[in-house]
C-alpha cells in the first residue's frame, strides 16, 4: 500500500470512490478534477494505492494556520487494513508542511465508527452543526492540534504557562 499525492490520472478513481463511499454527499468528477489539477489552490488530494489501483483518498484544505480534512474515504473491500490511518497520517504531514497548527473536520453524528477512529487519533469535539448534511443529519466538528500550544484540550497551554 502506498499513499501519494493525487494526479490527473486519478480523477476518475477518486470520483468513483466519492460516489460509492459518500453517496448523496459525493463531490462531482468536475470538482474533484479542479482540486487535483490545482484550480483550487488551497486543496490537496492524496490517494492510497493497493493491488495496483486507487482504493482510498483524502482531501485537505490548508489556509493560513488552519487545515481542514474535507474527505477521507476507503473502498469497503480495503477497510480495516490501516489505509484510513495512513491517509490521515499523510494528511497531517501535508497540513504541517503548509504550516497549519490545527486540523479540523466534520463527521456525521451517527457515524460511530468514524467518531471512534478520530477520537483515537487525538481529535476532540468542539462543536456541532445541525442539519449539515443533505439528509438533515448533524455534523460533529472535531479538532486536533498539530503543534504544542494549540492543544486539543482546553486550557492545556495556559496550564503550562504558554
Amino acid at each position: 500500500m502506498t499513499v501519494r499525492p493525487a494526479g490527473p490520472d486519478d480523477v476518475s478513481a477518486i470520483a468513483a470512490l466519492e460516489r460509492s463511499c459518500l453517496g448523496a454527499d459525493a463531490w462531482s468528477e468536475g470538482l474533484v478534477r479542479e482540486g487535483v489539477t490545482g484550480a483550487l489552490p488551497t486543496i490537496g488530494y492524496l490517494v492510497a494505492e493497493a493491488d495496483g489501483r486507487v482504493v482510498g483518498h483524502a482531501t485537505v484544505s490548508v489556509v493560513g494556520d488552519i487545515a481542514e480534512l474535507q474527505r477521507i474515504a476507503v473502498d469497503p473491500a480495503y477497510r480495516r487494513r490501516g489505509l484510513a490511518s495512513d491517509l490521515l497520517d499523510a494528511t497531517i504531514a501535508l497540513a504541517r508542511g503548509g504550516r497549519a497548527d490545527r486540523l479540523l473536520l466534520e463527521v456525521r453524528e451517527d457515524n460511530g465508527g468514524a467518531l471512534s477512529f478520530y477520537a483515537a487519533r487525538e481529535f476532540v469535539e468542539i462543536d456541532r452543526r445541525r442539519r449539515y448534511y443533505r439528509d438533515g443529519a448533524t455534523a460533529v466538528v472535531m479538532r486536533r492540534s498539530l503543534i504544542d500550544g494549540c492543544g486539543a484540550s482546553a486550557g492545556a497551554g495556559e496550564a503550562q504557562g504558554r
